[in-house]
């Protein structure tokens, strides 16, 4: 797979951001659907997932980069992640079709110093396909703020495709993974929102199924910039619980173009730092 460098990805982020600046006050698209609004509403960067989902007749493509490293015991481990894309194709009013891979580089320190030993499972992650249905879409009272949306997703996680000529990773998962979320977003006012996922994943090792929970809030600090921060976290049957925290920005360029950041690590154990930063961009087909 072809390896884009920093310089093309500064490129790639600055012809679209110079493109939508000429177009920022569009709202929609043109033709018959010129007056509906198509703003771009992202799944990313948080671990919360919207219940919204993308019109038919649109691709939202969402991807960017992370690195995350944890330590104990004098072993520690590295993640960088180059490619985390996720396309949401628009398939009816009020479903979407899911496709997304990694390509994710671990690495595992041991020692320090000279006598240190660094390990590297460069591999993509297993592929991703699903589908979100949005099963509830609340009204306000009087146009004012206050709606509820209701939603439910589900992937399966094929690990075929996880080892590459580098190696194989021990941790890849053996069999397919899946994971099913019921998604719920609040407006709580015309700058703030909350909102959580609650289910289930199965790993795809013979750990058994996962128990996981999302809750975010947003909210606007302008027409264009927003803040957030969540809590979330997974309860395998067969080990113990691990709850994380996050925070970040997002800036939205235009109607179909939204850049994020975002800081975070583990409340329990497993991970020290997160860092993380990518575009979400939406077009028409």
């Amino acid at each position: 797979m072809y390896k884009l460098s920093k310089f093309n990805w500064i490129g790639i982020i600055l012809v679209l951001f110079f493109y939508q600046v000429q177009a920022q006050e569009t709202t929609g698209v043109s033709g018959n659907n010129q007056n509906i609004d198509h703003s771009i509403i992202t799944d990313r960067p948080d671990a919360t997932e919207s219940p919204n989902t993308v019109e038919p007749g649109f691709v939202q493509i969402e991807t960017g980069g992370y690195y995350t490293s944890y330590e104990n015991a004098g072993v520690k481990t590295e993640s960088h992640g180059y490619n985390t894309t996720l396309a949401r194709i628009g398939l009816l009013e009020n479903m979407e079709l899911r496709l997304g891979v990694n390509y994710e580089n671990n690495r595992v320190t041991s020692g320090m110093g000279e006598a240190s030993v660094k390990t590297d499972f460069k591999s993509f992650s297993p592929l991703l396909a699903g589908i979100k249905i949005n099963l509830f879409e609340g009204q306000s009272l009087s146009g004012g703020p206050g709606k509820t949306d209701f939603g439910f997703l589900g992937h399966v996680y094929l690990p075929f495709s996880t080892s590459t000529p580098q190696g194989i990773n021990p941790s890849d998962p053996k069999t397919t993974g899946a994971d099913f979320r019921f998604s719920v977003g609040h407006e709580l006012s015309d700058r703030a929102g909350l909102a959580y996922n609650f289910g289930g994943q199965w790993a795809g090792d013979g750990s058994g199924m996962a128990f996981v929970y999302t809750l975010a809030y947003g909210y606007s600090l302008s027409e264009h910039i927003g803040a957030y921060i969540e809590v979330y976290g997974d309860a395998p049957e067969l080990a113990s619980a691990n709850h994380y925290w996050d925070a970040g920005f997002t800036y939205l360029v235009g109607w179909n173009l939204q850049y994020d950041v975002t800081i975070g690590r583990s409340i329990t154990h497993g991970q020290d730092l997160l860092l993380s930063a990518g575009l979400s961009y939406k077009f028409a087909y």
